[in-house]
């Protein structure tokens, strides 16, 4: 089970109020609400495997320098050595590295790599794995990961992680009308707003996934275009002609990395914490109480 961390904890900061606080005062319903999550989720689920999947690099530079406006509107503070800032509310910032602290005082494989978003990282882990995958997000983008050959799912949280969809190639074609490689295809000619991607004017999602239905995937469709007897219509020949820049750099942008070079990691579901008493020390400082008690019982299983 491959956890796309920040897309979880952010669903738990708005899903949980925000009266849910430490002794001192500072929210703590990230927190909370994310060990709530990952206790649900083990219950149900009894992955072998666990991976909280980190964003070491949320708009990493080599996608910036080829599609300028990704994820540009999320960016709070431009900096000359690091990752850009990114927005996010002003109490979700201090408990992130709280959720960190506990994760890794939990042992739950906690893996970033510099460089590379959460994305990636999950991508690259899907790719290697030997057995079935569920990716745990709340974004979308990932359906481009389902094969079910291999068996890698995607469970998207419909209302916290009780009810969660799960994604795999029937879902997205009955949904879509493509499988988890086309998905990609379609979601970089449809645009995708909240990532800054433009996609081919005029080309909404419905059009983009009949183009792909009839030419097989991007290729096919920009092959279709330099073909005179082809069936394109002339607004989709003059739009798909005019986005020939986009095209030819947006593939490497949509589709997550595959070859993230991995840190050592285990990725064994604890049966119990690595650090006990840091665990605890944790828990006391920031009023973790039934929440993490819940997920130690539930790994103990």
């Amino acid at each position: 089970m491959l956890l796309d961390t920040a897309s979880l904890y952010f669903r738990a900061y708005f899903g949980v109020p925000d009266s849910v606080k430490a002794p001192d005062g500072t929210p703590v319903n990230a927190v909370r609400g994310l060990l709530d999550f990952i206790a649900r989720l083990v219950q149900d689920r009894r992955p072998d495997d666990l991976v909280a999947c980190m964003d070491a690099d949320w708009r990493p530079a080599w996608r910036v320098e080829l599609i300028p406006s990704y994820k540009a509107h999320r960016v709070a503070e431009e900096t000359e050595t690091g990752p850009d800032e990114e927005e996010v509310p002003d109490t979700l910032s201090p408990q992130v590295p709280v959720i960190e602290a506990v994760l890794d005082a939990l042992g739950i494989a906690r893996v970033g790599v510099a460089g590379y978003e959460a994305d990636d990282v999950i991508g690259t882990l899907a790719g290697r794995a030997a057995g079935p995958v569920d990716i745990v997000t709340g974004d979308r983008d990932l359906y481009q990961l389902v094969d079910d050959a291999r068996g890698v799912r995607v469970l998207y949280p419909l209302k916290g992680v009780g009810t969660l969809q799960v994604t795999d190639e029937a879902w997205l074609r009955a949904k879509y009308g493509v499988d988890g490689p086309g998905y990609a295809d379609l979601a970089l000619l449809r645009g995708d707003p909240s990532d800054g991607l433009p996609g081919v004017p005029g080309i909404g999602e419905k059009t983009a996934a009949k183009l792909l239905d009839a030419y097989g995937d991007l290729a096919g469709i920009m092959a279709a275009v330099d073909d005179p007897a082809s069936k394109l219509t002339p607004a989709q020949r003059r739009r798909l002609d005019e986005a020939r820049d986009y095209v030819a750099v947006a593939p490497k942008v949509v589709r997550v990395a595959g070859d993230v070079p991995l840190p050592e990691h285990d990725p064994a579901l604890p049966t119990r914490p690595r650090d006990p008493a840091e665990l605890e020390r944790l828990a006391a400082r920031w009023g973790l109480g039934g929440s993490l008690d819940r997920l130690l019982t539930t790994l103990k299983g």
